[in-house]
């Protein structure tokens, strides 16, 4: 089963997905490890996307979600439960387009597991982090982003039932165990529908 893990920046969500990905044994898929490995590699897909990113563009939609693709055909990570997408997809067509994919690989989607943290406790936790880009400012900047980014998202998803907005704050150790129950209420759910289909 695959999922989609979304969190604002200074959430924690690159760590809770390492841990999340350990636990579960899915393969962690950071669109940035990906891009990457490709670039470092030389692949085409790489090269392609080294082109844009040298010239400090975006890197087009389609590409990231060939690489995707790609990832997920890959024999390591189809022996794996899963997959956890981290941060991606970031825009509609980049969602569409995965789940299109997805359905081609004949993979099974789990859902989204999006972490909440009201935008005063991330400044908060960023200003005591102490880094000199963790400024007030910037800080509101890039919450703004992920904002703007994510909104569509979340009701894209919510709107297919395939959404779980979980508490994000608390400790480590809290805030995997939601991501967990999360996780085990809707394979449960999942097993229980198939149950039902087959009799």
């Amino acid at each position: 089963m695959d999922w989609i893990l979304f969190g604002p920046p200074g959430c924690g969500k690159g760590t809770q997905a390492e841990r999340l990905s350990a636990s579960l044994k899915l393969f962690h898929f950071s669109t940035g490890d990906v891009l990457r490995e490709n670039v470092a590699q030389g692949t085409a897909l790489g090269r392609q996307a080294g082109a844009f990113m040298k010239r400090g563009d975006l890197v087009p939609d389609d590409l990231i979600v060939a690489m995707a693709r790609d990832k997920l055909s890959q024999p390591a990570v189809a022996a794996r439960n899963g997959v956890l997408f981290d941060g991606f997809p970031r825009t509609i067509p980049q969602a569409e387009a995965l789940e299109k994919a997805m359905g081609e690989l004949g993979r099974r989607f789990g859902g989204v597991l999006a972490l909440e943290v009201n935008d005063e406790e991330i400044i908060e936790r960023l200003s005591k982090r102490g880094r000199a880009d963790d400024t007030p400012e910037t800080v509101h900047a890039r919450l703004a982003v992920y904002h703007k980014q994510t909104a569509p998202l979340l009701a894209y998803y919510r709107q297919r039932d395939q959404l779980a907005v979980l508490d994000g704050v608390g400790s480590m150790e809290e805030v995997e165990g939601r991501l967990r129950k999360a996780v085990e209420g809707r394979n449960k759910g999942r097993g229980e529908e198939h149950q039902a289909c087959g009799h």
